[in-house]
């Protein structure tokens, strides 16, 4: 059975991304397991994150279940995210990674790391990345 994980940033990431995501899942017959990485900062900041990243697997398992899709979800921290993601896929035999673009500021990029960048570079998994304004089937 086909796997796929689905690294999910944001509520507003997971909406973006759920009908693609479903739609993609349900043709290949895989199931889904959706992943959030949150740096590990302290204190408010980090309690907002962790706010976001459980609404949006949350989310994302809601809407997949409904469209009678396996899903597995796992909230994580890590300082670098991309690393996380990939040693996840690894280790939950991922056949595919997918990632939605928010269409973050330069600024942000800059201070999250470039997690598209640093997949595309340091895996054999294929990476599916779905641009901000995506929402066509896939």
């Amino acid at each position: 059975m086909s796997r796929i994980l689905i690294a999910i940033s944001s509520p507003y990431a997971a909406q973006r991304v759920i009908d693609s995501v479903g739609d993609l899942a349900k043709r290949l017959n895989a199931e889904v397991l959706v992943v959030h990485v949150s740096r590990p900062s302290g204190g408010q900041m980090r309690e907002q994150e962790q706010a976001e990243g459980e609404q949006a697997i949350r989310f994302m398992r809601e809407e997949l279940h409904a469209k009678g899709l396996q899903v597995q979800d796992l909230l994580m921290f890590s300082d670098d995210i991309a690393r996380a993601i990939l040693n996840t896929a690894l280790e939950r035999e991922a056949t595919m990674i997918v990632l939605g673009l928010t269409g973050k500021n330069v600024f942000a990029r800059l201070l999250a790391g470039n997690v598209p960048v640093e997949l595309l570079k340091n895996t054999k998994i294929p990476v599916l990345i779905l641009p901000p304004d995506w929402s066509k089937p896939i």
